[in-house]
């Protein structure tokens, strides 16, 4: 009789090496998480960007003062957006030069 919680050997499944998921220890998954964080930071940042770039070229074309002006206020989130993760990523390598470790760094897989 097979129970729920019952271990079968001849049917388990390695996650790790089957589906190419994540085997390392505790510090390589904070290095992924930091890598992966910066990097969608970054593509967020790039994105608004080009969104405030699209948005005044629009309000500029219809002549509409208040669209400039938000267009011209996204634009400037995004730039604050972009200081904020230039100086956490030079923060990092910082704590990692006082340190001796290493944070960011290609995954181990």
């Amino acid at each position: 009789m097979n129970y729920l919680a019952q271990k079968d050997t001849k049917s388990v499944v390695d996650i790790g090496t089957s589906f190419g998921g994540y085997t390392g220890n505790v510090g390589s998954l904070i290095s992924l998480i930091l890598t992966g964080s910066l990097v969608v930071a970054g593509v967020m940042v790039l994105f608004m960007i080009v969104y405030a770039g699209i948005q005044m070229i629009g309000a500029a074309g219809q002549n509409k003062p208040e669209n400039a002006a938000k267009a011209k206020d996204a634009a400037t989130y995004a730039a604050i957006g972009f200081v904020i993760i230039f100086s956490a990523y030079w923060i990092i390598r910082l704590i990692e030069v006082i340190t001796g470790s290493s944070f960011i760094t290609a995954p181990d897989f």
